[in-house]
């Protein structure tokens, strides 16, 4: 128990460092490229944060969303080897129908 919190308090300081750390960097990059190139004007550290953090949540970044993805794959690529190719068919047919971009499965005609 004690290991786990020390090792949260350590995860926390670190993280913490880290967003300090690209904060500064994006600071002065920004300073350094953005106001004699286009006439802006320079950004403070609270400022070089925010934005930090505002590109995060718009373009994203989370490592977590790819890992995920990765397990599915794997996942379904396991669920797929233990079909029948009977199973298989009807997995096709299926998604075939729910498939908005694709309503042709195996060469069947499109459904009016």
């Amino acid at each position: 128990m004690r290991y786990r919190l020390l090792r949260g308090f350590g995860f926390v300081v670190l993280a913490g460092l880290a967003v300090a750390l690209v904060g500064f960097i994006v600071m002065q990059l920004w300073n350094w490229l953005l106001p004699p190139l286009f006439g802006w004007k320079a950004l403070g550290y609270w400022q070089a944060v925010g934005l930090l953090v505002l590109t995060q949540i718009l373009f994203g970044g989370r490592r977590g969303h790819r890992a995920w993805h990765g397990h599915w794959r794997s996942r379904m690529r396991e669920r797929w080897e233990q079909m029948t190719p009977e199973e298989r068919e009807k997995f096709r047919a299926g998604l075939g129908r729910h498939c908005c971009a694709r309503n042709d499965v195996e060469g069947s005609s499109p459904s009016p």
